[in-house]
């Protein structure tokens, strides 16, 4: 099988690049490959004609996105489409990754594959609500992976900052009323592996993190206690941490198609594990 895999130098690409070692890769970052330019991604599909292309480049700096509006839709709302038109011109499968930010965060409940109203609340998620949109309207044969709370080697994230915080500061306040599911890239990786090797599941949205749900706060709770940090942990609300961004309070995805993946807390543990090692 031959797969192009896109934001290849990110924390998820290069987690998909170990995943799909076995297979014929041609891995390209934003240098090698602009998605946002259609003629550029055309010519470079039509030279490869992958089987696969899994779109992990994106504009991810969600507060950032609030100042670049046109630069977040551009990226992860046009660049998407483009990859979808260039997909079908060739007959190859599309995965992308989308988010838990396209929802408006109010439903405690959580979220399925099919809920209907997409209501992103800040420009992140309307930039990839918009990069769903196009894909359907221009592709047949994809995979569109909603993701959440991404963490893993080989980019900032969320647990490598809790770790330095909490090994530097005595104290620490973490916000505790947004709710979603810590997923490590890893396990990411290899649910797309499965999705194209193993489940085949027909064309269309799956909801893809681990297992279980949590607050921020609880997250690093998890963090501090696994890896046995004694900082004080208080909780806070969002609007005594603002940021740029407003963050939806409820942004659980109920998987309701897939086997379940594994439990956050496990996967934490493993990279964790495997850290410590490095």
């Amino acid at each position: 099988m031959k797969i192009i895999i896109t934001g290849a130098k990110g924390m998820l690409g290069q987690a998909l690049a170990r995943a799909f070692n076995e297979y014929n890769l041609f891995l390209y970052d934003r240098d090698e490959l602009d998605i946002t330019d259609l003629s550029a991604v055309r010519r470079k599909l039509s030279d490869i004609q992958p089987d696969v292309v899994i779109n992990a480049a994106a504009y991810a700096a969600v507060d950032e996105c609030e100042n670049q509006r046109e630069l977040a839709l551009k990226v992860n709302g046009e660049g998407p489409g483009n990859l979808a038109q260039a997909c079908k011109q060739i007959g190859a499968i599309l995965v992308h990754y989308s988010t838990d930010y396209i929802f408006n965060g109010l439903k405690e409940d959580g979220y399925s594959e099919d809920y209907a109203e997409i209501q992103p609340i800040n420009i992140y998620g309307e930039s990839k609500a918009l990069g769903e949109k196009l894909i359907k309207d221009n592709s047949q044969k994809y995979y569109i992976l909603r993701t959440a709370w991404l963490y893993g080697t080989g980019g900032n994230n969320f647990v490598d900052t809790m770790l330095k915080l909490g090994r530097e500061k005595p104290e620490l306040k973490v916000v505790d009323d947004q709710h979603g599911s810590p997923t490590y890239t890893l396990d990411l990786a290899a649910r797309t592996k499965q999705i194209l090797t193993e489940l085949k599941p027909d064309y269309g949205t799956y909801h893809c993190t681990n297992a279980g749900d949590c607050t921020w706060y609880e997250f690093t709770q998890e963090i501090f206690r696994q890896e046995k940090i004694t900082t004080k942990l208080l909780p806070c609300t969002s609007a005594e941490f603002p940021r740029p961004a407003i963050r939806p309070q409820w942004s659980i995805l109920l998987n309701t198609k897939l086997p379940a993946m594994r439990d956050w807390r496990q996967a934490l543990q493993d990279y964790l594990e495997s850290n410590n090692c490095n």
